[in-house]
């Protein structure tokens, strides 16, 4: 009778310890399959919850879903970098969609009016931000090539970071632009204005705030020579500060009308870098 109670004893403890060892230990953690991000990955970026974040002038590659690069990013990329092999570039286009939207139907029609006597080339990709252009510069997009004049319009989609660190990534594209293309010179276009009514929204106040500080730091690497700058953000505007839709349908991406401003706008100062008998000078450059 002692010895079957001492089993008893014996056996409860038992189980005792084994359910005290199993609450100790952590949930297993799967040893297979991708991270939700992946720090490290081409680029220099971090992890967080947006694969995209990251510093505004450090260069990295547009991540896609599961933190890989984005497909249509780097097919773009890529048929930049064709561009640039299959003939001389006189003017060059580099920024996001507000820039890549000069190949929508309407606007592509203003863009050869304005610019097909300087073989123009646009190097815009919706969504980018300072760091994805600074990537595609790194990965020689501005390689080979020997555009009189580049026109740069980028930041936008940055908007939500502190505005010191907006100005950095444009500014620090400005500088890769000078390092690899010494002598061409840059029209730097002031960031859009955004958002449809200041009036109805106080984050359309904050926001077009940004915009002015970062545009007035721009402002002043003009030089009169090597960096233009050119703001007309304010011909998107009506009397009341309202971007009305038949010019920025969504209060942000032109329309033909808003890429017909912009043409008008740009044109005698883009003429007069482009200088006289600009066309046929891609071809007898270096």
């Amino acid at each position: 009778m002692i010895a079957r109670t001492h089993r008893i004893i014996a056996s409860l403890l038992l189980v005792l310890f084994l359910t005290t060892l199993t609450r100790a230990q952590p949930a297993t953690v799967p040893t297979s399959g991708p991270p939700a991000t992946q720090p490290g990955r081409r680029g220099g970026r971090g992890g967080g919850p947006d694969p995209n974040s990251g510093p505004s002038d450090v260069a990295f590659e547009k991540a896609g879903r599961g933190g890989l690069p984005d497909p249509s990013f780097v097919q773009k990329h890529q048929s930049f970098l064709d561009r640039g092999k299959a003939g001389p570039i006189g003017v060059l286009f580099l920024g996001d969609s507000i820039t890549e939207g000069w190949k929508n139907r309407g606007a592509a029609d203003i863009f050869t009016a304005h610019y097909g006597q300087y073989q123009p080339a646009n190097f815009g990709i919706g969504g980018d931000k300072t760091q994805h252009v600074l990537w595609r510069i790194d990965n020689g997009e501005l390689d080979n090539i020997h555009p009189r004049v580049v026109v740069l319009m980028i930041g936008t989609n940055n908007i939500g970071d502190p505005q010191e660190a907006v100005y950095r990534g444009v500014k620090k594209i400005i500088d890769e632009i000078q390092s690899k293309l010494p002598d061409t010179k840059l029209l730097l276009l002031a960031i859009f204005p955004r958002g449809k009514d200041p009036a109805a929204d106080p984050n359309v106040v904050s926001m077009r705030a940004k915009i002015t500080w970062v545009n007035t730091q721009l402002a002043k690497l003009d030089d009169g020579d090597k960096i233009r700058y050119l703001d007309f953000g304010p011909k998107f505007l009506d009397p009341a500060g309202v971007i009305q839709p038949a010019i920025m349908a969504d209060a942000l991406h032109p329309t033909a009308a808003g890429y017909q401003i912009w043409a008008d706008a740009m044109q005698p100062l883009l003429d007069k870098m482009m200088g006289a008998g600009a066309a046929t000078m891609p071809s007898q450059m270096k």
